[in-house]
């Protein structure tokens, strides 16, 4: 590093460092299952994404037909499931057992939604709990469940 400043070495190293930020933050969004165009994954553990019923009727018949893997896709395509939760449910469906309907833009009545059982948990003052579960649901640290729990 002859020639080089104070100043320039710590612009390259600060550079470094947002550079190596953005790649860690592309690599997690990767493995949390992001994807181009596609939604998130169903992150909630225990609970199937919602399918309408137009689209297990697709599956079913695609399934009849032979036409297994565009059976996959499709639920992968319209839920953002990977590749082995779209092939359970696949193959659920294909054996002509039910899985959750869900009507095309309603919302899932068996349980509020984060932001909403969050609300309550604040509005009664248990703020602390509200952080906790948003943590525990979303895999946040500390200070962004605390910035999510404060901007509801």
């Amino acid at each position: 590093m002859v020639g080089l400043g104070t100043f320039e070495v710590l612009f390259l190293l600060l550079g470094g460092l947002v550079l190596g930020a953005v790649i860690f933050v592309i690599f997690a969004a990767v493995r949390a299952g992001a994807r181009p165009g596609g939604q998130l994954a169903w992150r909630t553990p225990g609970l199937l994404p919602p399918i309408p019923a137009h689209v297990q009727h697709e599956v079913r018949e695609m399934w009849a037909a032979g036409r297994k893997i565009e059976a996959i896709k499709l639920i992968r395509e319209r839920t953002g499931l990977g590749l082995k939760e779209a092939k359970m449910i696949a193959e659920t469906l294909g054996a002509g057992q039910a899985v959750p309907v869900h009507p095309a833009g309603s919302a899932h009545l068996a349980a509020p939604d984060l932001a909403t059982r969050v609300r309550e948990l604040k509005a009664a003052g248990r703020i602390e709990q509200a952080v906790f579960l948003v943590r525990g649901e979303t895999g946040m640290g500390q200070t962004e469940a605390e910035a999510f729990v404060n901007t509801l």
